[in-house]
């Protein structure tokens, strides 16, 4: 049995800082069907950082994990969660967690996708209330990000240092310049707005842009 980790509960506020367990890869990997028993490890630069054990009967996905909060010593923990499927248009079925937070003494019941380590238990981003790295981003970061976004979908980096790629195999010229010059033109707005924004604190900034 493993250990996901270790802090104070609450201590994150971005779904991005937690290891979250996405029940859709899980179904594709074939850890929810009946009778499983296996782990699931996060990788950082090919190194296992954390795991824990898992354990399915097709209705319920067994957690066991161990955690430490506020420096304490480490407890083991045991957590079921529900499952639930509902069906696809086309056939077949997709997969949920039914989230077991309980908050002012009422089950969240949350049929969810993803549940997220934070605090103690695997619970929903809502329970949690978790928001999103680029909720709190300013303007000029939202065009980078799309930018950058652009950029590696042509198989470039990321960064208005990178060159950009060349135009993929099999991709129209049109598209292509439609998305080089939608590269350009957000990158060039992201820095007008930075220098607009920064311009106060250094004056000469522009001069470097």
């Amino acid at each position: 049995m493993g250990g996901y980790g270790s802090g104070r509960a609450g201590w994150r506020n971005k779904v991005e800082e937690c290891r979250s367990l996405d029940v859709n890869r899980l179904h594709r990997e074939g850890c929810l069907a009946p009778g499983y028993s296996g782990g699931w490890n996060w990788m950082r630069d090919g190194e296992s950082i954390a795991n824990i054990s898992m354990h399915s009967n097709g209705l319920t996905l067994t957690l066991e994990f161990r955690v430490s909060q506020n420096g304490s010593e480490w407890k083991d923990i045991c957590q079921p969660i529900r499952l639930d499927s509902t069906p696809c248009r086309f056939g077949g079925s997709r997969p949920w967690f039914i989230c077991p937070g309980v908050g002012s003494g009422r089950r969240c019941g949350r049929r969810v996708a993803k549940l997220h380590a934070g605090g103690t238990y695997f619970l929903c981003r809502h329970c949690y209330q978790l928001g999103y790295a680029s909720q709190s981003e300013q303007e000029f970061d939202r065009l980078l990000r799309r930018a950058n976004k652009l950029r590696t979908s042509l198989g470039g980096e990321p960064g208005t240092g990178a060159l950009i790629a060349r135009k993929p195999k099999g991709m129209h010229w049109k598209t292509y310049d439609a998305r080089v010059a939608e590269i350009d033109q957000l990158e060039e707005s992201a820095n007008k707005l930075f220098i607009a924004a920064h311009q106060h604190r250094w004056p000469d900034i522009s001069l470097f842009l």
